[in-house]
């Protein structure tokens, strides 16, 4: 017994048509990037284990030293109590920094040179939304997983040092401004990651035009350039303006700057507070302004080369 096609669409229900959510191609193109690259958070996890143990290690003539600390001054003591804390944060830091230059030159250089491409072209996701998922991860992902991070790693310290001085019968209580320091490295992290936008951009077009060694052309021509310059002119702006831009713009987002400072003849990193906060100046820098427009300009020619270069 046969049924007319007609009369199968009279008895099935009317159903409306699916609706394609369009955040779920970018939202699993952020997921496949975490997929592919484990070092995101398998780099800073590493760097955090190695200072723990470190950390550890160090506290075994802590209590000797504790005291020692609080005969000092309260300054002095914020100070001499927070290097282990600042250091840990700024390896991880660091790190991040060298995991975001490494995924932006193999980001879409990677997927050319093996082939792939081919395979994710051929699904139903834009180019946009696959450059737009791989700038993702230096601008979001890292700076989360980064402060993630640092600050387990600061309360697992914190509770450490806490048990071990307890046990020794010294004040266990110190006097870090705990709230303050995890609002500085947000903010810190945030600043750091909108002044240093352009350099990701740059990255990121170097990987999706370079056909060998994306290395090499990021950073032969900039360096070129400022050769010229100091050559040609006898002069070093070119170089001042990248070294101010890869600084992080600490300047333009804080009051103070938070470079190694001098106490009584000791190095150290200055304790920052929400009263060093400087948003509005930073937000007021035309530098800045000018960076996110250079920024994604260097974005849109990575979805105009991916759109047009060919596999390795």
């Amino acid at each position: 017994m046969t049924v007319a096609t007609d009369d199968l669409a009279e008895m099935a229900p009317d159903r409306p048509a699916p609706v394609l959510n369009r955040t779920r191609p970018y939202y699993w193109s952020v997921r496949r990037e975490l997929w592919e690259n484990r070092s995101l958070h398998i780099a800073p996890l590493a760097v955090a284990a190695v200072a723990l143990l470190g950390f550890m290690i160090s506290t075994i003539g802590m209590p000797e030293r504790r005291r020692g600390v609080l005969a000092l001054d309260p300054v002095r003591q914020v100070i001499d109590v927070s290097q282990p804390y600042d250091f840990v944060a700024v390896a991880i830091i660091f790190t991040m920094g060298i995991v975001a230059v490494t995924y932006c030159l193999g980001a879409l250089h990677g997927e050319r040179r093996d082939r792939s491409v081919l395979f994710w072209k051929s699904l139903p996701i834009s180019d946009l939304t696959t450059v737009l998922a791989k700038a993702t991860v230096p601008f979001v992902v890292l700076p989360v997983i980064a402060i993630g991070v640092i600050l387990a790693m600061q309360l697992l310290m914190l509770v450490w040092s806490f048990f071990v001085l307890l046990l020794s019968g010294v004040n266990p209580f110190t006097p870090l401004p705990l709230a303050q320091m995890a609002v500085v490295l947000v903010y810190g992290l945030v600043t750091q990651i909108l002044w240093q936008a352009p350099v990701y951009g740059w990255l990121l077009l170097v990987s999706a035009w370079a056909r060998r060694a994306p290395f090499l052309w990021a950073v032969l021509p900039p360096l070129a350039l400022c050769m010229l310059e100091k050559v040609a002119f006898n002069t070093h702006y070119l170089a001042t303006v990248l070294g101010h831009r890869l600084g992080g713009g600490h300047s333009e987002a804080f009051v103070t700057s938070t470079h190694l400072a001098v106490h009584k003849g000791t190095p150290h990193f200055p304790v920052l507070g929400v009263a060093d906060l400087d948003p509005a100046k930073f937000l007021s820098s035309p530098a800045l302004w000018v960076g996110l427009v250079i920024c994604a300009a260097c974005l849109a020619g990575c979805v105009w080369f991916r759109r047009r270069r060919e596999p390795i």
